[in-house]
């Protein structure tokens, strides 16, 4: 006989597996089976991961959805299963963690008022956790709100003049707006959890709390993203829209007293710094200043497009359930072989469609992005190399000097009007131009040229291997079917603002809190958005 537990405890159970198309209410009698339970026995039921399995058994595709859920069990329920199920790791028990939290807001921070700068995930998370705690806020972006930032780019698709300071990569919710925006989530961070929370609270669909490739699309973003910034204007928060950030304005040595913006001067006893991985005239400005920054190992590469049948027929198959799983996709990684770098995909775009990810005449940068149905019939991925100052300098902005150098090259090789130069895969293995036309999803279209010769040798020869091994996980992947489309320079931020490790203070200032991807502190919606929210957790502890 089992002794009784005070108290009823959460468990997890792993490794639950369903058949595409079954049905996951089956999921908690599945649950209670493992561990010896009568369903009607179950105090309580929770999904927490979501995960598909699509790999081959004998060759054949063995499609199923793989599960993590947790139970609360009756209080001093004990049972044979339940025993072996531990003893395996397949049943754990959970261990709580809160949400971090200041219980008091530091006094130097009453009655106090907090610039945000940028209005991407790290921006927005940090306004709202700041405006929670009572912190009056204001949120400065150079861009545009979303909904005028979307007609700005039609303007910019219909004329092939870009707007410097709302486009793609600038603007509300940052970048990721038009990006796959995936998020990559961690099944026990609390502070994550709450902000996922927030996103469903605002209209995003409640599946991205447990499942492993969430995405919410950019359609849906449109939609979410107002209602995100309703929720903190009812909060205090102030936006300023279409406002550039040219500089600081310092008091002390080391202290921030107003933001020197194009409407003028915008007092602030702290400022909160995320304005993304593009902000490169704004980092220059912050450096005369003597803001330090440091160069940092960053991505580059080329976007490939392939027809999602080819890539979705590779994953899934042919059968009905794989029909029903819709367009799939892929995460390849090539490691490093025979002096030749590692390469891997990234940003993979099921259909989607390739963009221009640019921000100022005379530059290419092609990014890709996705809507929440995927219903292109393409589909489209970075295919990157990482590189680290040794490559490119050891100065701060050393790594941006390489991304300008290959975008405007990347430009001109298009014909100076936003179309791509673009080769085939195949014939990018061989070293030839491609003939014929290139069908593409990317709106200013594309042109035959030379990628391998515009690409540096190392880069180049790093790309042509992982190809060749990337086509043996997709049939096809290297052949006629494949295109390189432009470059990829954008997919991570070449710059590290350094920053004390408790206070997340930079360098040398005392009120000055970098965030984000921006700041070099982040890659990726979810972990940016985190890094926001926690600068604004530790300038409410340390203030200022």
């Amino acid at each position: 006989m089992s002794s009784r537990p005070e108290e009823k405890h959460a468990w997890r159970v792993k490794g639950l597996e369903l058949q595409v198309g079954a049905d996951e209410r089956e999921l908690a009698a599945l649950a209670c089976a493992e561990v010896g339970l009568e369903p009607r026995e179950l105090s309580g039921f929770r999904l927490v991961k979501k995960a598909l399995d699509a790999r081959r058994f004998q060759g054949v595709h063995r499609l199923r959805f793989v599960y993590h859920v947790e139970l609360v069990l009756p209080a001093g329920f004990r049972s044979a299963a339940f025993e072996r199920a531990r003893r395996s790791g397949r049943v754990e028990k959970v261990e709580r963690q809160v949400e971090p939290r200041v219980e008091r807001v530091h006094a130097s921070l009453a009655a106090k008022h907090v610039a945000v700068v940028g209005a991407g995930p790290a921006g927005l998370f940090a306004a709202l956790v700041l405006a929670r705690h009572g912190v009056r806020v204001t949120l400065v972006d150079r861009g545009s709100a979303v909904e005028r930032r979307s007609r700005e780019l039609v303007q910019f698709h219909r004329t092939r003049t870009p707007d410097p300071e709302s486009n793609l990569l600038f603007g509300e919710g940052g970048a990721g707006t038009y990006s796959d925006g995936k998020l990559y989530t961690r099944v026990d961070d609390p502070l994550e959890h709450a902000l996922l929370e927030e996103l469903v609270a605002a209209g995003a669909d409640p599946v991205i709390l447990y499942d492993s490739r969430a995405h919410i699309g950019t359609d849906r973003l449109h939609r979410i993203l107002p209602v995100l910034r309703a929720r903190l204007a009812e909060r205090g928060v102030r936006f300023d829209w279409n406002t550039r950030v040219d500089g600081l304005v310092l008091g002390a040595p080391g202290r921030v007293q107003a933001l020197a913006t194009s409407k003028g001067e915008l007092p602030c006893e702290a400022l909160v710094f995320a304005p993304g991985h593009s902000a490169r005239d704004t980092w220059a400005a912050f450096h005369a200043q003597g803001v330090v920054f440091e160069a940092k190992p960053f991505q580059l590469g080329v976007r490939i497009e392939h027809p999602q049948e080819l890539v979705t027929r590779a994953q899934f198959g042919t059968s009905a359930e794989a029909e029903a799983l819709g367009a799939a996709s892929y995460a390849l990684v090539a490691r490093e072989a025979n002096g030749l770098r590692a390469a891997h995909s990234f940003c993979m775009c099921p259909g989607g469609r390739i963009v221009a990810s640019v921000n100022e005449p005379g530059f290419l940068c092609t990014n890709g992005m996705s809507n929440s149905r995927h219903s292109s019939r393409w589909a489209n991925a970075a295919l990157v190399v990482t590189l680290g100052p040794d490559d490119f300098g050891r100065g701060p902005f050393d790594g941006v000097a390489l991304q300008r150098e290959l975008e405007a090259r990347f430009f001109a090789a298009g014909g100076g009007d936003y179309t791509a130069p673009a080769q085939r895969a195949d014939d990018f293995l061989r070293g030839k131009e491609s003939g014929g036309e290139l069908a593409t999803s990317y709106r200013f279209g594309a042109r035959p040229g030379r990628v391998d010769e515009l690409l540096p040798p190392f880069l180049r020869d790093a790309l042509r291997a992982a190809l060749a091994r990337f086509d043996r996980t997709i049939p096809g992947f290297a052949g006629k079917d494949g295109l390189l489309v432009g470059l990829e320079s954008r997919s991570s931020g070449p710059v590290r603002m350094p920053r004390d490790r408790a206070t997340r203070r930079a360098s040398g200032f005392s009120n000055l809190y970098p965030a984000g991807e921006g700041a070099g502190w982040a890659g990726g919606i979810t972990s940016a958005a985190l890094d926001g929210a926690k600068s604004a957790l530790a300038l409410l502890e340390h203030g200022v």
